[in-house]
């Protein structure tokens, strides 16, 4: 089937000015293509230039992990903004109090007046570490970051005042973050030297077909690992990218006097930028910091067709965290970055600086037009290809001189775009490649694609939102995208031990750790089980750090419960496993634990009783409530802070942890209703030694959960 001659004419009008449409096209990513080359030259020749140079010097010798610690700790603060983050707040807190490896920093989250879910969390959180505060905002959300940010700031000051000491530096994070223990190390080597430090920031692993949410993979995987080496080599100015950013306190007092002590631009939806911008017009020593370590990850092989491995990546110290995965979350995020970079920074911080700055600017704010080009190119790419489907099978056949003909100027432009194309999906399969492995490097071919549209609807929001901003004078305000925490599994690798868990929320000090150590073995009794027992730490703080560690939910015991499964289970399980069954459903029953069972103890309560279990955490004091209650020694669950009677049998060497499994064999309440008496008649115990442990546990009580020991909320 052909066209009639006036439909044919028609369609060679328009693909004649389909190919003057085009070459435009070509021209301007021509410009801009030619400006991600001249990145491109410049990274790749300082790589070489030092490799030859500096790294075969005699006297060089990178950093090393040892050199950090070192070196003293200062005083650090770290702030986190948190508007509507009530799902990731507390285990993004638990988690970067686990794993940090430092002792000497405050944690100081930001919460809004009006935002109850997240209060409640943080108050949670607050209640069990003596490091965290925090921070009212006044004004109903959601203002803006930098609003939140400031009031921050000054909450900081007054910590300062009130506690006598000064922060060395102040350190940047959202509520998604995934932290490396050796961060605030490394900030503290570099501090007071250095004004501004910037981490890298990656997102964490994704699967292959997420490819909305793969595209932060590649952006950041070549951003942070080209880009912004080349910025600070070109000008010295780096901007922050709002997280894993280090201010020195000079930094900080410069700004806050520089803007009447509100040192985040509140006019600004990317203060982060901002204010690194502004650092740059100043004497301040920033820097883009990358400090080598290891990473262990779990990856799929062979696009998940093969059996996942473990491997050991080599890659710079980083925050990591989890973007968004959907289009509209997505290019909802991108349009504020869009809006506070180009737009905003354009109207606030006009052209200034030297040669370098002004081109780093440009190439900053390009997006607000070569992300509409992209789009567009794409359009007429398969216009293009219509027509050549069309013209193969013989329903067009009309043409007018092409304007690419062979030799032709138009032509030359193209292939020389085309080739810079290539250049660029080259690069990019190279650095994510080098961070996720040669699958994730295939599949950034194709999500560039995906990024170019995210890109797109981004930038047309942010044009929307920005003129009607100029044109009506309402002011922008933070544009929420809900967050994403990492699973418990997924943190399994980071997740520190129970001891070094309790030290890092400095609950215990390092030397109180060190002595429960030395006497587990003599005691044969639980590391957090010895140290409640002597008194150096409150079985609720115990609770909630197993709790997080494990993440498991907290039980809530009472006597009916307790009472109404007694018989599924001897005492003398519940006794050695130190489990509680307490609430019975169709498919399982739920059982009290003070620390999680192992699996082969897991297997034989569960052949005990009958049913699969879930596990819940329980206060020490709880399960001694629950003991004394099944083994008569109490006729009510009454978790009253006593250390039990049979622990300090252990502690005041009467018995051994063996020999009393041995002795409690056999005891039912229901037959023998009272245990002491139990044990006096099988010899186990004196009468005289059971009145002095009385005594002694009269007067001796396991601390309450930090009474008067609360860190002042601000």
């Amino acid at each position: 089937m052909s066209l009639s001659l006036g439909t044919s004419v028609y369609f060679a009008q328009y693909y004649a000015a389909l190919e003057v449409v085009a070459v435009v096209l070509t021209i301007l990513i021509l410009i801009s293509s030619v400006d991600d080359v001249f990145i491109d030259i410049w990274y790749w020749a300082r790589e070489l230039w030092r490799k030859l140079t500096i790294k075969r010097r005699a006297d060089y010798r990178p950093l090393s992990a040892a050199q950090l610690k070192e070196k003293n700790e200062q005083y650090l603060a770290i702030m986190v903004p948190a508007w509507q983050e009530y799902d990731v707040i507390a285990q993004m807190v638990e988690n970067m109090m686990s794993v940090l490896d430092y002792r000497r920093y405050v944690v100081f989250v930001g919460t809004y007046c009006n935002d109850q879910a997240t209060i409640d969390e943080v108050e949670r959180v607050r209640r069990h570490f003596r490091h965290l505060l925090r921070v009212e905002v006044p004004n109903p959300g959601p203002t803006c970051k930098a609003d939140c940010l400031n009031w921050i700031i000054q909450a900081i000051f007054k910590y300062e005042q009130d506690n006598g000491i000064e922060f060395a530096g102040i350190v940047m994070h959202d509520a998604e973050d995934v932290l490396h223990p050796l961060e605030l190390k490394f900030f503290n080597y570099l501090l007071p030297r250095k004004d501004m430090i910037q981490l890298p920031v990656t997102s964490l692993e994704r699967d292959w077909f997420e490819l909305v949410a793969g595209t932060y993979m590649d952006e950041f995987a070549e951003w942070h690992g080209k880009d912004l080496v080349v910025r600070e080599s070109l000008s010295g100015m780096v901007p922050s990218a709002g997280v894993g950013t280090c201010f020195s306190r000079r930094a900080l007092l410069h700004l806050c006097a520089d803007s009447n002590n509100q040192p985040f631009n509140t006019d600004s939806l990317t203060e982060d930028y901002d204010i690194g911008t502004r650092l740059a017009a100043t004497d301040m020593k920033t820097i883009f910091a990358r400090f080598p370590v290891q990473f262990q990850v779990r990856r799929k092989s062979w696009f998940g067709l093969a059996a996942d491995r473990e491997t050991v990546i080599d890659m710079p110290l980083c925050v990591r965290e989890y973007f968004p995965d959907t289009l509209y979350t997505s290019y909802r995020q991108r349009a504020r970055w869009v809006l506070g970079i180009s737009l905003q920074g354009w109207m606030h911080l006009g052209w200034h600086g030297s040669l370098a700055d002004r081109y780093l600017l440009f190439r900053d704010r390009k997006g607000i037009v070569t992300s509409l080009l992209n789009v567009l190119a794409y359009l007429v790419f398969f216009q293009f290809l219509a027509f050549y489907i069309a013209s193969k099978a013989g329903w067009w056949t009309l043409h007018f001189p092409p304007i690419f003909a062979p030799g032709s100027w138009p032509l030359y432009i193209a292939t020389f775009t085309g080739s810079i194309m290539i250049s660029r999906v080259v690069q990019r399969f190279y650095f994510v490649n080098r961070l996720y492995g040669w699958e994730q490097g295939l599949m950034s071919i194709p999500r560039m694609a995906v990024s170019n549209l995210i890109n797109f609807l981004a930038t047309m929001r942010a044009w929307r939102m920005f003129l009607n901003f100029l044109f009506t004078g309402k002011r922008l305000v933070w544009d929420k995208t809900m967050h994403h925490f990492p699973s418990a599994e997924r943190l399994a690798k980071q997740r520190k031990r129970l001891g070094e868990l309790l030290v890092s929320w400095q609950a215990i000090e390092p030397e109180q750790l060190e002595t429960a150590l030395r006497q587990q073995s003599q005691f044969q009794l639980p590391v957090g089980r010895l140290l409640v027992v002597q008194g150096a730490l409150d079985d609720e703080t115990l609770a909630e750090a197993i709790s997080a560690q494990y993440d498991l939910r907290r039980a809530r015991l009472d006597k009916d419960g307790i009472l109404q499964l007694h018989r599924r289970l001897a005492f003398e399980h519940c006794f050695r496993l130190r489990a509680i069954p307490f609430l019975q459903h169709e498919q399982l029953i739920h059982v009290a634990v003070a620390t999680p069972l192992t699996d082969t103890d897991k297997d034989a309560l569960e052949q005990q009783l009958g049913k699969p279990i879930r596990q819940f955490i329980a206060r020490e004091s709880e399960i001694n409530a629950a003991l004394r209650l099944l083994s008569g020694l109490s006729s009510d669950f009454l978790p009253d802070g006593k250390p039990a009677l049979i622990d300090l049998m252990v502690i005041h060497n009467l018995l051994t942890a063996r020999e009393l499994d041995e002795a409690i064999r056999g005891f039912d309440l229901d037959e023998h209703q009272h245990l002491i008496n139990y044990l006096i008649s099988k010899g186990a115990i004196s009468r005289e030694d059971f009145e002095q442990l009385q005594k002694l546990q009269q007067a001796q009580e396991i601390p309450s959960a930090r009474s008067g020991q609360d860190a002042p909320q601000t």
